[in-house]
């Protein structure tokens, strides 16, 4: 196979950091469980708490979809690459 080219080099620097920006923000998000408080009707959720789950939540959710998204293209363009010779 010989030396590595410069953009299966470039790929895989993008393919990592987007790996790990994946793990970040999905580490970040908070879970969707609230225990069984919620069964049995025992509600803390105040209006900020609500309007806080819109903005930040709904920001972490679709940055972590565009990443997936991004990460899944940019591997598929690298096994393309290390195959083919690029």
């Amino acid at each position: 196979m010989g030396e590595l080219s410069g953009l299966i080099i470039i790929l895989s620097v993008i393919d990592a950091v987007l790996a790990i920006t994946i793990v970040v923000l999905f580490l970040v998000q908070e879970g969707n469980d609230r225990g069984m408080g919620i069964v049995a009707g025992a509600s803390s959720d105040s209006y900020f708490s609500k309007a806080k789950g819109r903005s930040l939540e709904e920001r972490l959710k679709r940055w972590t979809a565009i990443c997936a998204i991004l990460f899944a293209t940019v591997s598929i363009v690298l096994y393309l690459a290390i195959n083919r010779g690029w």
